[in-house]
């Protein structure tokens, strides 16, 4: 240890922010399914709640953790549905994404975590016609 700063992980923790950085730009417009705002309006995503994580080259892990505007809100697994398919659409390189409410805001938080993350339950959800125009209504850019 010779005191001086290791700067050897900068040029990779820039590669990272830049994709998180990406990423929120993706999340950040997604449309609140009860209100005319976006998430990124309502405080439920920042850039903060975005962390990237490389997994081998070119391959990456995205962790999302989202605060829903109340502690019991019945929309929570929407809005996680949006995150997932709008991620799932928009982001040009290979990712696995976890998708998170944030710790302590939501009193179902666990359930809600495993529903938003079960890759079969997410395709079940987007079967359903009224459950996909919602979403598809919250994934679409206004100017679209």
């Amino acid at each position: 240890f010779t005191g001086l700063p290791d700067n050897t992980n900068a040029p990779r923790t820039q590669k990272m922010e830049e994709k998180a950085l990406e990423v929120y730009d993706v999340i950040r417009t997604i449309r609140d399914p009860e209100k005319p705002n976006t998430l990124e309006e309502l405080d439920v995503v920042s850039e903060e709640c975005v962390e990237v994580q490389e997994l081998g080259e070119e391959d990456y892990l995205i962790i999302i953790k989202f605060s829903p505007t109340v502690p019991h809100c019945s929309l929570a697994t929407l809005i996680g549905l949006c995150l997932q398919v709008k991620l799932q659409r928009c982001l040009p390189f290979k990712h696995k994404l976890d998708i998170y409410i944030s710790e302590g805001t939501h009193s179902t938080e666990e359930d809600i975590n495993k529903q938003i993350n079960d890759k079969e339950r997410v395709a079940a959800a987007m079967e359903n016609p009224n459950l996909r125009d919602i979403v598809e209504q919250c994934v679409t850019e206004p100017d679209d």
